[in-house]
């Protein structure tokens, strides 16, 4: 379990394929920041770009840490199959605050932003979604975009998906590898989980209602 709050930008610096068919993952060798490894052990999840991950290995004198990624997740996500940076959040301890939403660390789709610019001091990120993540998307909801828990301000229903529309102040952008961002850069999207949970209870009352 996480919070969408980034802990540290760290990098890609060293992909490895576990086989030779498609059907085989990698294996990402992961530099973090300074002193992020002191408290990690072997087996720990850490989050990469919103995507939860198995620490296999790891090396604080050198601040690199390996993760094993099966090739379904490479195929459901995106920004992990290349070197370059990646957000890090460990997962949440009981004792910890809840800074952000509950984040479960599975990706539910990948969208594509349509739109980063500066306005003001801030910055608004526009990020079209897929069809089938529309309706758990709402003005003022949560949504995890590359790991970072972020509040939508508008969402816009398009013929090819739903935009949503975000603000980020300046601190997000210099403390998370969001700054990286262009138009046209694909993201990892995870959906509120309340909001699933919502979709679930009220699907199942029209089924029972179609059963009377």
């Amino acid at each position: 379990m996480f919070t969408g709050i980034i802990t540290g930008v760290g990098r890609i610096v060293a992909l490895h394929d576990l086989g030779s068919s498609l059907q085989h993952g990698k294996r990402l060798t992961i530099e973090a920041p300074a002193g992020y490894l002191d408290d990690v052990g072997l087996g720990d999840s850490i989050a990469l770009n919103g995507a939860c991950m198995t620490v296999t290995t790891f090396d604080p004198a050198s601040r690199q840490f390996t993760i094993d990624i099966s090739a379904e997740s490479l195929d459901k996500t995106c920004g992990l199959d290349q070197p370059g940076p990646v957000n890090l959040e460990k997962a949440l301890r009981a004792h910890a605050r809840l800074g952000g939403h509950i984040v479960s660390g599975h990706v539910d789709g990948v969208g594509s932003v349509s739109r980063f610019e500066q306005i003001g001091e801030s910055w608004e990120l526009c990020v079209l979604a897929p069809p089938a993540l529309a309706k758990y998307l709402a003005y003022k909801g949560s949504i995890t975009i590359n790991g970072v828990s972020l509040t939508v301000n508008r969402v816009t229903d398009l013929a090819e998906g739903c935009e949503v529309s975000i603000n980020l102040i300046p601190h997000t952008v210099q403390n998370t590898a969001l700054g990286s961002l262009k138009a046209g850069s694909r993201v990892n999207l995870e959906i509120d989980t309340v909001a699933r949970y919502v979709e679930r209870m009220l699907g199942a009352g029209l089924n029972l209602k179609d059963k009377a």
